[in-house]
């Protein structure tokens, strides 16, 4: 059970249609979902059309028993919604919690106590938060493994996310827990220069923290919200629909590491650069630093010349995965700079001399191999040249844009290459190595996208 926080202290940036919506495809796509509202203002229940005078016991109920007390049985305050989502509804009541257990201990983890015996029963759990930093949103992100954090592409978004963030900071150091954030752009309207500069501002700032989907601005979302029913039966052809069932496809795709951590490219450069210093003979340590604004720097220790590094955390244990991946960049550093000494010859600090040049015609030959889409038969050959790459994933039209369709598989000399069977017609794409979106280098026919990035496009 994955249990998800969607939580902003800045209003009106649309944490409850999330839920929502967002609760309402994943549903969809099988999974076993549970929303809990922890606003008081109850708009998760109100959003699908559950009328709270009928609301005989609530969440509040819950979370007022004792910790000496047997948990209250979810089933007890839980209403079916559709096939696979189910809500934990809230009421007015709930604003009084935080009061009523004032002095009480670990009141925060009551939440979790709560939904901890329904794990074999939901798949996912998405928590509603007030945009209040207070007790109900403290409770939800003690009880959260992972928490979205919706940004509205306005003036004040990227102010309203740093102090969210220093919030998460925080409660992640009081409580010693690691959780995931992840970034979600929500209401994006792409007609507006503004908007249009926020997120790529917030791509900038926060790129390896963002989901790839985003939620664009749509008034079919704002009608079905008003109605009482989730996107997916007002309107299920909608522009909205379809933002959510991207995110839904996304977050289902995504395990529940930490978004923050020390990325892939940190680890290839900090090998390469092991590499130059047991050419060089020095003995010296060095230090790779993760990406994540919130995590503290991990030392890398190398030997060289052996190149085996184990990177440590804060326990001071090495992580298995990491050291083999560091391994594998070292040996694949190693083989590189075997490839170039062959390709330009013995140096001539040792007498040698350089290898013949490769003529025009074979030049030109291993470019067309390695660069560019590339019709066949019975499909299309897309190859790129990624160099360290421990990923490469292809995201279009094609697939939904989803790169967890479409891996590359890895070739010699640094290349990458996946054939697809593409019907007649024309897309676009970009290619995702090591969680970096980047265009085709080797396509010259590109456009510009919603986003202000180019995206490569391909006729078939």
């Amino acid at each position: 059970m994955r249990i998800i926080a969607v939580a902003n202290q800045k209003g009106g940036c649309g944490k409850t249609t999330i839920i929502i919506n967002l609760g309402a495809c994943l549903a969809r796509e099988g999974y076993r979902t549970l929303a809990v509202d922890l606003d008081p203002q109850g708009h998760c229940a109100l959003g699908l059309a559950v009328p709270e005078e009928q609301i005989e016991t609530s969440v509040t109920d819950a979370l007022l028993l004792e910790d000496d007390q047997p948990p209250m049985e979810l089933s007890r305050i839980t209403w079916q919604i559709s096939s696979n989502f189910d809500l934990v509804p809230s009421k007015t009541d709930l604003a009084t919690l935080e009061q009523r257990l004032a002095g009480v201990p670990n009141r925060e983890h009551r939440l979790r106590r709560l939904l901890e015996p329904a794990a074999e029963k939901y798949d996912f759990v998405l928590i509603d938060s007030p945009p209040t930093v207070g007790f109900l949103t403290q409770s939800a992100l003690h009880t959260a493994d992972e928490i979205i954090v919706p940004v509205d592409t306005g003036y004040f978004s990227l102010h309203g996310l740093s102090k969210q963030l220093d919030t998460i900071r925080s409660i992640r150091a009081e409580s010693g827990r690691k959780v995931a954030v992840r970034i979600l752009a929500n209401l994006y309207d792409v007609r507006t220069k503004l908007g249009r500069e926020i997120l790529a501002e917030l791509r900038k700032r926060h790129g390896d923290a963002m989901y790839t989907s985003f939620i664009n601005f749509n008034t079919k979302l704002k009608e079905s919200t008003s109605l009482g029913q989730p996107i997916t039966e007002y309107d299920p052809a909608s522009a909205g629909c379809k933002d959510f069932q991207r995110l839904a496809k996304e977050v289902g795709s995504m395990g529940a590491g930490p978004a923050f951590s020390l990325t892939q490219p940190a680890i290839a450069t900090a090998a390469v650069e092991r590499i130059d210093a047991a050419r060089a003979g020095s003995s010296r340590e060095l230090v790779a630093v993760g990406a994540g604004e919130d995590e503290a720097d991990r030392p890398v220790s190398a030997k060289v010349p052996g190149v085996a590094a184990a990177v440590s955390g804060k326990s001071g244990k090495p992580d298995d995965a990491l050291l083999k991946r560091a391994e594998a960049l070292a040996a694949d550093a190693n083989r590189l700079l075997a490839t170039s000494q062959t390709l330009l010859g013995p140096s001539r600090s040792n007498g040698g001399s350089r290898a013949a040049a490769p003529t025009p015609a074979e030049t030109q030959r291993k470019i067309d191999f390695i660069y560019g889409p590339r019709a066949v038969e019975d499909g299309v050959i897309f190859t790129v040249r990624a160099d360290r790459a421990l990923s490469v994933r292809l995201a279009g039209d094609f697939n939904d844009w989803n790169p967890g369709r479409t891996p590359l598989v890895p070739m010699a000399d640094g290349m990458f290459q996946v054939k697809l069977p593409l019907a007649p017609g024309r897309y676009r794409y970009r290619y995702v190595i090591d969680g970096r979106w980047v265009s085709d280098p080797g396509n010259a026919h590109m456009e510009r996208n919603p986003y202000g990035e180019m995206d490569s496009v391909v006729m078939v």
